[in-house]
């Protein structure tokens, strides 16, 4: 920068990179299509797994988008922002985070071509924001209703999300068991479902088949019994929940004690025994005859409440407590001396089980269970943590179509729709941005183009069944990706929650828009000083798109 006669000022480091205008924006969008890209081959029923393994040498295999991008650990701030789209879809619906990814890859894919016909940035979001506010009004209009007494429906939900996944050998069963699950802690607020997806606990354990995943009542801890002494199961439990030890309490300053005689010694044991006897005894008055606590509890409490024949479990943690004082109607105690009858919860049966080699305990048939378990079993460590995530999946979709009350059709079905519309839509608008709505049509049909892919059929041939399907009014004409034709899909079962499109829709015409109105690129000195991949390179991406990127995903793309 030019100063005072003629001298330079410097305002940044001289080791900061920084790129401006185009060289900015072709940066970005190509790191962004190669983050697209790396994950388009998992989209549908006939998608692809990818294999990740950290610098540990751990290894995941899954077709996951969130579970991808999460362990890709990518450097380039643009590419970041794709994450996020993946992170948000996710949080917000549980399923759909590969549909979310893609559709922003392709919005800045058709963006590029706007951008060379001289098209300013900020015109091309303003198209893109009156497209996704058109999208959410047609999805509000075509999407079908549904409650929580349409089991047939929603288990159709569950099945979809998990289709592609491991868990679809058995996704019947498993999709009756998400929809139990999603049922049991749903509640009804001012004609509104809410369902608190933290009270469905998943706890996994390899070493049998899938069909012996079950759903429980209650909660299950993947604790044993403290003491060998109490009993392996408790009928008619009355649970008694502490969040403070069963142990005698240290003083809060410090203090000796000087013991001369053994005899000392003998009445000092003696005192720390009753009052833990004491404690033990207040447990037993109340009348529980489990103890579940949050800390410690002393050895010889343990000898005391197994002689009373309560079975207690220790080091439960804060989230389980949480979900036991739900599916018990329990209170948890802080003062063990204040117990009283009214805070014990109740439940079936307490019992400990072996599963897989290990000892858990089982809190079942509790009467008001607003908090459920599932045990989900595989044969192997990889499979029962890919079925883990198809059921986070399932749940997710469930619990948002509940929320939601709306349901859409899947296989492109939706989407196709959706380009039509907004075709028809860009007619009515004047000015530069209809071409960035027909550009954000275009950009919608890249679901269906994608599923046809994966599925080994033309994406030009099937595009084309498809749209003329719906020009005819058939909405939820979709790709079967078994026969590659078009079938009214809805109809067969392949049915998603609406907030999937929405949510997708929605934050990924936000990140592209985000990504678009940047021109400048500044990346502070020491940047990748490692391995060189951490700020976008000053010449742009060297060898192809996604520069900036680690190495290790190139095998990806």
């Amino acid at each position: 920068m030019a100063g005072l006669g003629g001298q330079p000022v410097f305002i940044m480091s001289e080791d900061a990179e920084r790129q401006t205008g185009e060289d900015a924006q072709e940066n970005n969008i190509n790191a962004c299509k190669s983050v697209a890209k790396a994950v388009r081959t998992t989209l549908g029923p006939k998608g692809m797994d990818k294999m990740m393994v950290n610098s540990v040498g751990d290894l995941v295999v899954t077709n996951d988008g969130v579970t991808i991008l999460d362990e890709m650990d990518l450097d380039h701030p643009a590419a970041k922002m794709m994450v996020e789209v993946a992170e948000t879809q996710e949080e917000e619906v549980g399923d759909g985070t590969t549909t979310a990814v893609v559709l922003a890859g392709e919005l800045l894919k058709q963006s590029e071509d706007l951008l060379d016909q001289e098209i300013h940035p900020t015109v091309i979001t303003k198209g893109y924001r009156l497209a996704r506010e058109k999208s959410n009004e047609v999805l509000d209009d075509i999407a079908e209703e549904v409650d929580l007494s349409d089991d047939e429906v929603l288990q159709r939900v569950a099945m979809t999300a998990m289709t592609g996944k491991s868990a679809e050998t058995a996704r019947d069963y498993l999709a009756d068991i998400a929809v139990q699950a999603v049922k049991g802690v749903a509640e009804e607020r001012e004609n509104k479902f809410v369902v608190d997806r933290d009270m469905i606990k998943l706890e996994k354990n390899e070493g049998a088949s899938v069909e012996d995943t079950e759903l429980v009542n209650g909660v299950i801890l993947n604790k044993e019994k403290v003491h060998g002494g109490m009993p392996e199961k408790v009928d008619e439990a009355k649970i008694a929940l502490l969040d403070s030890p069963i142990e005698v309490r240290e003083t809060e300053t410090d203090a000796e004690i000087n013991i001369s005689d053994p005899g000392q010694m003998k009445n000092f044991v003696e005192q720390e025994e009753e009052q833990l006897k004491e404690m033990v005894e207040s447990i037993d008055q109340a009348g529980a005859n489990v103890v579940l606590c949050q800390k410690g509890i002393d050895d010889m409490a343990q000898h005391f409440l197994a002689k009373k024949g309560i079975y207690a479990v220790r080091r439960v943690s804060s989230g389980d407590m949480d979900k036991l004082a739900k599916a018990t109607d329990a209170n948890i105690v802080t003062s063990i001396n204040e117990i009283e009858s009214s805070d014990l919860g109740n439940a079936g049966t307490v019992e400990q089980r072996k599963v897989g080699g290990d000892s858990m305990t089982f809190v079942q048939d509790c009467p008001e269970a607003k908090s459920v378990s599932i045990l989900i079993r595989g044969g192997t460590e990889h499979v029962v943590d890919e079925i883990e995530r198809a059921m986070e999946d399932a749940i997710g979709g469930v619990s948002s179509a509940l929320r939601n009350g709306r349901v859409v059709g899947g296989g492109g079905a939706t989407e196709v729709e959706l380009a039509q519309e907004l075709r028809d839509y860009a007619d009515s608008v004047g000015g530069r941005e209809q071409l960035a709505i027909n550009a954000f049509a275009d950009a919608l049909e890249i679901i269906p183009r994608t599923l046809a892919e994966n599925a080994g059929f033309d994406p030009i041939d099937t595009l084309v069944d498809l749209r003329n399907k719906h020009d005819d009014g058939e909405t939820w004409s979709g790709i079967n990706v078994t026969s590659g034709k078009s079938e009214k899909l809805f109809d067969e079962g392949v049915v998603e929650p609406q907030q999937t499109k929405t949510q997708a829709v929605s934050s990924a015409s936000e990140a592209a828009e985000m990504i678009l109105r940047i021109d400048d690129v500044i990346s502070a000195s020491g940047m990748g000083d490692d391995d060189g991949a951490g700020g976008p390179p000053a010449g742009g991406p060297p060898g192809g798109p996604g520069g900036g990127m680690p190495g290790g995903m190139g095998g990806m793309m």
